[in-house]
C-alpha cells in the first residue's frame, strides 16, 4: 500500500505516539469524504517540537511563538466565493502523485491543548491533521461562512474515524 503521508519525525515523542499511522488514517479519511483517490496524492508531514514550529511560524506567518499545526498548500486552491467549496485538485498517477503540500505539527502544544480540553491526545491530533489537510485542499475559516463549511466537513470526517465533535 502506497503512503499518502510521508512523515518525518524530529521530536522523538511523535514516533512513540505513532504519528505516521495517525496522520495516514486522518488524511485518507479526508480524501475519502471528498471523493478523491488516495493513490493520486502525497502530503509531507513534519512531527516537530514547539521550538521548531515557533521558528516556522515566525518565518512564514511573522508570529514568533509555537502553534499546534501549520500547513503550506503546494498551490492556491481557495474557493472563488465565500461559503463555497474550493475546486478540488486533479490527482496524479499512482506512481507520480500530486503533492498537496506540507504540514508541521508540534508535540508540546498538542499535548498541552489535549490535556486542557480534556480530550484524548489521539483525537486532538486526528482533528488537527484533518484540519490541516483541508487547508491544503483550499478550505479556510477566515469568513464565518467558510468556517461553517470547513467545520461541518471536519465533524463528518472525525465521526467516520470515531472522534467526537470538537466544536
Amino acid at each position: 500500500m502506497e503512503h499518502l503521508v510521508e512523515t518525518v519525525i524530529e521530536a522523538p515523542a511523535w514516533a512513540e505516539f505513532g504519528l505516521a499511522d495517525a496522520a495516514e488514517a486522518a488524511a485518507r479519511a479526508v480524501l475519502l469524504e471528498l471523493g478523491l483517490p488516495v493513490a493520486g496524492f502525497q502530503i509531507s508531514l513534519l512531527g516537530c517540537d514547539d521550538g521548531r514550529i515557533a521558528l516556522l511560524n515566525a518565518d512564514f506567518r511573522g508570529k514568533p511563538q509555537p502553534t499546534n499545526v501549520l500547513s503550506w498548500p503546494s498551490e492556491e486552491r481557495g474557493a472563488e466565493f465565500v461559503g463555497e467549496s474550493p475546486v478540488l485538485p486533479i490527482p496524479g498517477a499512482p506512481e507520480d502523485p500530486v503533492s498537496l503540500g506540507d504540514i508541521a505539527i508540534a508535540w508540546e502544544t498538542c499535548t498541552r491543548e489535549a490535556e486542557e480540553q480534556g480530550k484524548p491526545l489521539a483525537d486532538h491530533v486526528t482533528h488537527l491533521v484533518v484540519h490541516a489537510v483541508l487547508h491544503l485542499l483550499g478550505y479556510d475559516h477566515v469568513e464565518d461562512e467558510d468556517a461553517a463549511l470547513m467545520e461541518a466537513i471536519e465533524v463528518r470526517i472525525l465521526a467516520s474515524l470515531g472522534v467526537s465533535d470538537p466544536y
